[in-house]
């Protein structure tokens, strides 16, 4: 009966910032949760989440290979409990420029962001379609609007994320299943540390509160909304990015995004 009765999130990159809001938002709601990511504190977050009186299972995995996102849908599927909606929200992110770069860490933003996010989608979502229902937030970014000087291969992979989320609904369309994507700018969060980016001004720029930027996100999916972007500022820097030259979005990215430009 509990399985009948029982709503279920999956939810990704959700051991901190965005992810773990939406994790909160979710289990306030009801839902029983199924919490994801590639570090031991995706248990922290389990215990925290629990206080909710809901149902947490955790699973520390590397969502950056097909394996990593078989090994999640599996874990899923032991539950026996339909997912009611699954929050892609694992990523990465890497600073400096491109040829600076070691190539294993860029090759492993890419595996991240868009190999692990399309193989667990192309899973979950194929359940979803079967039975005709199901909710998908994918966290895309303003990012994928800007060519992305200094951090080019994170924004290339959110342009895919956000393009790939558009495409999706519309295929999905009349099945019961919804796609909505998330489009945050800056936000709090151990991104920029993780990056390496703590010496750019934009690593040292204020930034969206991530609790904010998930609430945005989850009401946009329940309503059925597409898409939505976080925070009037980025709303305005998206609808500039739509009719500004590439080659000058390119420049004002390396203006906020070189290593050094961080203020005094």
């Amino acid at each position: 009966m509990r399985n009948e009765v029982r709503k279920l999130a999956v939810v990704t990159g959700a051991s901190s910032g965005i992810g773990l809001e939406l994790a909160k938002i979710a289990a306030a709601e009801g839902y029983d949760l199924i919490i994801a990511a590639d570090e031991p504190a995706i248990e922290t977050a389990a215990q925290q989440l629990r206080s909710s009186g809901v149902t947490v299972d955790a699973m520390e995995v590397d969502l950056s290979t097909r394996e990593g996102a078989a090994a999640l849908a599996n874990f899923v599927g032991d539950k026996e409990q339909p997912v009611d909606i699954l929050l892609a929200n694992a990523g990465r992110g890497l600073g400096k420029g491109f040829l600076d770069q070691d190539l294993d860490e860029a090759l492993h933003i890419v595996d991240t962001n868009v190999t692990g996010t399309v193989a667990l989608i192309h899973m979950i979502a194929n359940e979803m379609r079967a039975r005709r229902a199901g909710r998908i937030l994918i966290t895309g970014s303003i990012a994928g609007f800007i060519p992305g000087t200094y951090q080019a291969v994170y924004n290339g992979t959110k342009s895919f994320l956000n393009s790939f989320s558009f495409a999706l609904r519309h295929e999905l369309k009349d099945t019961g299943v919804t796609v909505t994507c998330l489009m945050p700018g800056p936000t709090e969060t151990r991104f920029f540390e993780r990056a390496g980016m703590l010496d750019t001004e934009v690593g040292q720029s204020e930034k969206d509160d991530p609790t904010d930027v998930a609430k945005v996100g989850f009401e946009a999916m329940m309503k059925d909304d597409g898409d939505v972007v976080a925070g009037w500022k980025n709303k305005l820097q998206t609808v500039m990015a739509n009719v500004t030259p590439a080659g000058i979005l390119a420049e004002q990215h390396a203006k906020m995004a070189a290593p050094g430009t961080a203020k005094d």
